[in-house]
């Protein structure tokens, strides 16, 4: 799903302008953004919790060349799925898990 078919989905379930709904949905991701960029953690009871997550700096590889590269430290976003939202998921399932690494069997 999309941002655009999020905006729709709103649209069509609730009595809201397509206008409305797109503001509403800019200013959650809006404030998730902030937060998270501030480093505080967003936790939504049931479906999951995001946080940041510091990563120190190391020496990677290119793939392509094998040259050593510096990779600075960095920060980034991280997802933990919720209890429920897993159970929703898991239980939702039609059709078998595939056997293969990449979803490919």
């Amino acid at each position: 799903m999309t941002k655009s078919e999020l905006i729709e989905a709103i649209t069509t379930r609730g009595e809201i302008t397509k206008a409305r709904a797109e503001l509403v949905v800019n200013c959650v991701f809006d404030t998730m953004t902030e937060a998270l960029k501030a480093g505080e953690g967003i936790e939504i009871r049931g479906f999951g919790s995001f946080t940041v997550r510091p990563y120190k700096s190391y020496t990677g590889r290119n793939p392509r060349t094998g040259q050593s590269v510096d990779v600075p430290a960095k920060r980034l976003p991280f997802f933990k799925v919720g209890k429920e939202l897993r159970e929703i998921v898991n239980q939702s399932r039609n059709f078998p898990i595939p056997s293969g690494r990449d979803g490919q069997d």
